[in-house]
């Protein structure tokens, strides 16, 4: 009880994933990324970027990083700055010099003091299906218009 100093064992602190995509600093990219790996973004993407559910991919953005568009993915880590809602299927987390404005749905949540948050905080169930981005649903019904298909 006394005497014995407690470790800092966060879960914020450095991450032992490795990122076979790294967007740099002076990187800016415009359109949306799919992605079939985990990816770092220290430059600025304007754009959504999707993860498969089914996969367990983490989007980083770096403290010089920004995300002007929505971020679905298994884990969204941000120390920089997104505009834009986050759906992170497993967890997310939000380190001191974040900035999101927009929504985060999460499963399991780590928010460091100082992150800033412009939306709302909103707790999924891990086992809940993805709703499709809104392109997505209105790709479906222009198909679905055209062939005659119901809805």
């Amino acid at each position: 009880m006394f005497g014995k100093k407690k470790t800092n064992t966060t879960s914020l602190g450095k991450s032992l994933e490795r990122f076979d995509s790294l967007i740099g600093r002076q990187t800016e990219i415009h359109g949306s990324l799919r992605l079939m790996q985990s990816v770092r973004i220290d430059g600025k993407v304007i754009g959504n970027i999707e993860a498969p559910k089914d996969q367990p991919i983490t989007v980083v953005v770096g403290a010089e990083g920004e995300i002007q568009g929505d971020v679905f993915a298994s884990r969204v880590i941000v120390a920089g700055k997104v505009s834009g809602n986050i759906d992170a299927f497993e967890r997310a987390e939000l380190h001191a010099s974040a900035l999101v404005q927009g929504d985060v749905k999460y499963g399991s949540i780590a928010v460091e003091h100082g992150a800033r948050l412009q939306g709302l905080l909103l707790q999924v169930d891990a086992t809940q299906v993805r709703p499709q981005p809104d392109h997505a649903k209105n790709a479906i019904r222009k198909a679905q218009a055209t062939t005659g298909a119901p809805e």
